[in-house]
């Protein structure tokens, strides 16, 4: 039976051959965190705002509800009281979903801006990665065509 050789060796010799920058991950990593933070932050504020226009608009179509509830004297003033809740209403309405369109703007540019600052962050860092990595392999090279050279 053949036995399997174990390239445990080999693989951490060539791993140790390769060098690697830990602090690029670390700093990908915060980078994207802090990205992460900035989104969350911008749909937290878009949801509580979402949930103040929403109060708001309930709170105030009960008012306007309570006010057609009420008893009349008159059949006709029911009619009436019923139009009236239904032209507030519709007022209401109206005035909530342009302050629903405002947060969402608001968000869509705030998400906007973001990415494009991240792009820029993830550019630059890139930029300064793969200019160090040229620079220590082009160091480890000169290093090796002198040693080939010197024997």
């Amino acid at each position: 039976m053949t036995k399997t050789p174990d390239f445990t060796k080999v693989m951490q010799d060539m791993m140790a051959s390769f060098p690697v920058d830990a602090s690029a991950f670390q700093n990908a990593f915060k980078t994207q965190a802090a990205f992460g933070e900035k989104l969350s932050n911008v749909a937290l504020e878009a949801a509580q705002k979402s949930t103040e226009i929403s109060s708001k608009w309930a709170k105030e179509a009960l008012a306007k509800l309570s006010a057609a509830t009420s008893a009349k004297a008159e059949p006709a003033d029911y009619t009436k009281a019923a139009t009236d809740f239904a032209s507030a209403a519709a007022e209401i309405a109206s005035e909530h979903m342009a302050a629903f369109a405002e947060v969402a703007k608001k968000v869509q540019a705030d998400t906007v801006e973001l990415l494009l600052a991240a792009g820029k962050d993830a550019s630059t860092e890139a930029t300064a990665a793969v200019k160090k990595a040229t620079d220590e392999a082009t160091a480890v090279a000169k290093k090796a065509a002198a040693v080939t050279a010197a024997k």
